[in-house]
């Protein structure tokens, strides 16, 4: 029999996709996390001017084009006053491969990557892939990832911790006190801090912040992506930023994994983060107001839920059987546990679908609720 390294042995389907793939195809999708917003129409047409200008035949520089750098750096000075040089940015294949090569560069063999619980599935999958020991950390009952927590789990064999703000499955922001804290943690523990950052945008209370603001050290790499704040998921368009030291050992995995992200969604990339931003303050603006119907509709129904600050996710804590029960009437929710151990008794809802479908699939939600109660 072929034998298979014990990495791979060691990561699993995500649960995600595994829900997604077992619905049928009339249910109601509340299982992925997808704007339902088309690309804003002037990234569209940078693709499709690089394209027919024949920009987009061939490779690009291994860390992407010159334009999206700078658009990259200039972004990251208008929204979060940090002074980016644009050859400490990589051009990625989306924010996973951003962070894969994040783990590829700083964990080796043994080595703890510290995550939140419940949290982003990658995070658990791509340390095992790195050959590091994944060390989850429970969340607070806001479901707000707790500093004091994560400098708890720091152990002579951390190699960094991941914060995810706003963060998925939760929807948390975290409050710039905690930020402020995570800096301070990297700096005095000499530990990566490893900042996803792909919902920043898409925040309805208190306001996203970034450790690299406050980090005296060079020991935090921010993952960003187009993938959300600009409906761009098929794109595969995200990037990486930290120190030039940082960024060179992660171009040496980038150049043999990837070679360069597609020279089209560089292009695309560019026109999002250069041109206007009308469409993301539209965006955001519809999933406040579909927030609000699904909190309102899971209360009404007698479940407890944190008020989700940013994404565009709920987790309401719910009875035993309860997802199960909503898929088998034909709304795809995620079973929290399919998050880390920490999301058991939870599940995950994306209200990134139209309002008309929300309110069909929480009354299903309702009907289930009273059937498992």
């Amino acid at each position: 029999m072929t034998d298979f390294s014990r990495r791979v042995e060691q990561v699993s389907i995500s649960g995600i996709r595994e829900v997604f793939e077992a619905a049928g195809e009339d249910a109601i999708n509340l299982g992925i996390g997808q704007p339902d917003f088309p690309t804003p129409e002037h990234a569209r047409q940078a693709a499709v001017d690089a394209i027919e200008a024949g920009d987009g035949d061939a490779y690009t520089s291994n860390k992407g084009i010159i334009e999206l750098r700078e658009a990259i750096a200039e972004k990251h000075a208008r929204d979060n006053d940090l002074d980016i040089d644009p050859e400490n940015v990589i051009a990625t294949a989306g924010g996973s491969e951003a962070l894969h090569l994040t783990m590829e560069a700083h964990v080796d063999a043994g080595e703890e990557v510290i995550f939140p619980d419940p949290g982003f599935v990658a995070y658990e999958a791509l340390t095992h892939v790195a050959g590091g020991t994944p060390r989850p950390v429970e969340l607070r009952d806001d479901l707000t990832l707790d500093p004091a927590a994560v400098e708890d789990a720091i152990t002579d064999d951390t190699a960094a911790f991941v914060i995810n703000s706003p963060g998925n499955p939760t929807g948390a922001v975290q409050s710039k006190e905690d930020i402020q804290e995570f800096a301070r943690i990297a700096d005095e523990h000499d530990v990566l801090c490893i900042s996803d950052e792909v919902y920043e945008h898409i925040v309805f209370e208190g306001e996203h912040h970034t450790p690299m603001e406050f980090a005296e050290s060079d020991n935090v790499v921010i993952v960003n992506a187009c993938s959300k704040s600009y409906s761009m998921t098929g794109w595969r368009l995200g990037w990486v930023t930290g120190s030039h030291e940082r960024i060179e050992r992660m171009l040496r995995v980038h150049q043999y994994v990837q070679a360069c992200a597609s020279a089209p969604a560089q292009y695309a990339a560019e026109g999002a983060l250069s041109g206007p931003q009308d469409s993301v303050d539209e965006m955001v603006a519809a999933f406040e107001r579909r927030r609000d119907v699904v909190l309102d509709g899971l209360t009404d129904m007698g479940l407890s839920v944190p008020t989700p600050e940013g994404a565009f996710y709920a987790m309401p804590e719910v009875p035993e059987g309860w997802a199960e029960e909503v898929l088998d009437r034909g709304v795809v929710v995620v079973p929290g546990e399919a998050f880390g151990d920490g999301g058991q008794g939870y599940a995950r809802l994306s209200y990134a679908t139209d309002m008309e479908s929300l309110k069909e699939a929480l009354e299903i939600m309702r009907e289930a609720t009273a059937a498992v109660q």
